[in-house]
């Protein structure tokens, strides 16, 4: 499948998004003190389909069931994605407050356009032994967040990411996106943003690349090999201290898809994060993908199919070869963003591009 990245190569090609963060991290922040968490929001003015697919053991999540495809509600206003583990999911009542001042979810009232009760999924990481255990996030951090959403966002150490860590190595949050360029699904844009908290290694300790650069190659990356001293170095690194990891985040398309469509979509985005981090899906992991589908992208023609397939199946095939790429490139876009807290390293320190 032939596919070109996107303008801004993040989830804010796919229209109808906004991204925004919020976070606390003091400069002498490490393992056990000083404050590094924090939360981002995905804002889709006037709602989005949508879909989860949870597939680690230990998950953190709120309003997930509501996206089950018996349910009734279709669409959702923001995801929450923050530090903090199950505490962290407070900052979801400061996204709700948010939206519902500027009327954004689902009415409930034909005469008052202000009562709206605002769909906001949510999905955590496990960070708290990055600073201080009593820092998380609250309320007012998703509020802000929320209220910092843009088309431009950052990378790196921000967010839900500045408390993560992915292995060995400190994570972030990262995001990719493409267009695809031909068949039926030509001209329809496909992207990801993912918060790279895991248990499992983001490189392979043999040559040091990304495992998530297997599909593209490091060449894309500007990357290459590392030497025997720099493998020797992160080879030695202890593996990461603790038993509780997820990594989370959400694919997105700007194809009609509806939450048949938009489950299929996030199933696959667990094919991208199996190839860039390994382990994946451990019994302590809280790995966790949404999907979105704005609509604001209309296929130019739909192919006949025996009546036993839906309508779209071409299409939906299309788009999750995308997402499941788009995933890939977005873990190794936070792994090579991050920048060190304390003494947790960055992988631009261990292996320098």
């Amino acid at each position: 499948m032939q596919v070109q990245a996107g303008q801004r190569n993040s989830l804010t090609d796919v229209s109808g998004l906004l991204v925004g963060h919020h976070h606390v991290l003091d400069p002498d922040a490490t393992l056990g003190s000083g404050a590094a968490t924090g939360s981002t929001v995905v804002f889709a003015p006037g709602g989005a389909n949508a879909a989860v697919d949870v597939r680690g053991g230990g998950p953190g999540t709120r309003e997930t069931d509501v996206l089950d495809l018996a349910t009734t509600v279709r669409q959702v206003n923001a995801l929450l994605f923050t530090g903090g583990s199950a505490y962290g999911l407070a900052a979801a009542d400061g996204v709700m407050r948010w939206l519902e001042e500027r009327g954004e979810g689902v009415p409930m009232d034909a005469t008052d356009p202000s009562r709206v009760v605002p769909i906001v999924p949510a999905a955590v990481v496990y960070d708290l032994p990055l600073g201080a255990w009593n820092i998380r996030p609250n309320a007012d951090f998703g509020y802000r967040a929320a209220d910092a959403a843009a088309l431009d966002f950052a990378r790196g150490v921000v967010g839900a990411g500045v408390g993560a860590r992915s292995g060995a190595l400190k994570g972030g949050i990262g995001s990719a996106s493409v267009v695809i360029t031909e068949g039926v699904a030509a001209g329809a844009t496909v992207a990801a943003l993912v918060v790279a908290n895991s248990a499992g290694s983001p490189f392979d300790p043999r040559t040091g690349l990304p495992w998530g650069a297997g599909t593209d190659g490091p060449e894309h990356f500007g990357l290459r090999p590392a030497t025997a001293e720099q493998l020797a170095r992160a080879n030695a690194l202890p593996a990461k201290g603790m038993r509780l990891n997820t990594t989370i985040g959400v694919v997105a398309t700007d194809a009609p898809l509806d939450p048949v469509g938009c489950q299929r979509l996030a199933t696959t985005a667990h094919d991208g994060l199996a190839r860039a981090i390994r382990p994946a899906h451990a019994p302590f992991d809280g790995d966790t993908f949404f999907a979105l589908a704005t609509g604001a992208w209309q296929p130019p023609e739909r192919i006949e199919l025996p009546a036993a397939f839906p309508r779209d199946v071409m299409l939906v095939d299309k788009l999750c070869t995308a997402a499941g790429l788009c995933v890939e490139r977005a873990i190794v876009d936070a792994i090579l963003a991050a920048t060190s807290v304390g003494e947790v390293p960055a992988y631009r320190d261990l292996f320098p591009r």
